[in-house]
């Protein structure tokens, strides 16, 4: 087994957890895969897997090299590229993580169309609210909405959401329809807990240009969009949502738009990524394929 191949298999056992996954997936002996380990333990001179009885963890080392390794198996499909064909056809595995709501409303349904593109793309989505490691968990990029907080990935903008504010019909007839932002401090609005700093976000509207925040009254808040949602058709407060994730709601009549001269400030969609010198070609064209999948759901 060559280095390429050794390295092969250590980034299939890194992103698993497990020989006997790894070689699975592979389609090689689990014997055949714990000796490329061994082996290229021996030739580096560290410990790169904690082996347990029931998982395989990263060691320190172990988590430098998966992060290089990417870089460097992403290189060489490049350079093999360079050689083929159809050097632009992009292949192999992705692996992305989008938030749930996004994934299932906007991404799920489009990817018949991403696949007739790029047949050769066999994708992993992941699907979670939080921030995560790149690395330790074996993805190639991420899709994140909203500010970002500071970090060591590349950020690239992948365009906007435009955010509108909604009640129930149930809500206003009950608490009446608010027609400006002086009169909700007689309203009540669902409050929503940021994923990463744990405090409800204000309520906010933006005129001539200038961010404005209003304090209001809430008896419930949530940590997540889909029961953020769930309260509003409840009829139990006013929220502000992307206007993709209420469309069918509103469509159905279930939910109405309040204010609409008073709306936040759109919400800005990044795709993250690690540093590197270039994107092997099947992240590239994903992200490609999202800025545009985007561009008709703001």
């Amino acid at each position: 087994m060559d280095r390429v191949e050794t390295m092969q298999v250590f980034v299939r056992v890194a992103e698993t957890g497990s020989f006997t996954k790894a070689a699975d997936g592979l389609g090689l002996p689990r014997a055949t895969v714990s000796a490329a380990i061994q082996q290229l333990e021996a030739s580096l001179g560290a410990r790169l897997l904690q082996r347990t009885t029931r998982r395989v963890h990263l060691t320190q080392d172990g988590s430098a090299l998966l992060e290089r390794c990417h870089q460097l198996l992403s290189d060489f499909e490049e350079i093999s590229g360079l050689f083929r064909q159809t050097p632009a056809q992009a292949s192999g595995k992705l692996k992305v993580d989008v938030p749930s709501r996004l994934a299932r409303l906007v991404v799920a349904p489009a990817l018949p169309g991403f696949f007739k593109l790029y047949p050769d793309v066999e994708l992993e989505l992941r699907c979670t609210d939080r921030s995560i490691n790149l690395v330790q968990e074996g993805v190639d990029c991420v899709v994140r909405v909203g500010q970002l907080d500071d970090s060591s990935l590349v950020a690239r903008p992948l365009g906007q959401f435009e955010l509108i504010n909604c009640a129930s019909p149930a809500y206003l007839q009950q608490h009446g329809i608010p027609s400006a932002p002086s009169e909700l401090a007689q309203h009540w609005a669902v409050s929503y807990l940021s994923p990463t700093s744990g405090r409800s976000a204000p309520w906010e509207y933006v005129e001539d240009g200038v961010l404005n925040t209003v304090e209001m009254r809430s008896r419930i808040a949530v940590n997540n969009a889909e029961t953020y949602i769930a309260c509003c058709l409840a009829g139990l407060g006013l929220i502000q949502i992307p206007a993709y994730d209420v469309r069918s709601h509103i469509r159905a009549g279930e939910l109405r738009e309040v204010m609409p001269q008073a709306r936040a400030a759109a919400m800005p969609v990044y795709a993250l990524y690690p540093h590197r010198r270039h994107l092997s070609r099947r992240v590239q064209v994903f992200i490609d394929w999202m800025e545009n999948l985007l561009l008709q759901h703001r």
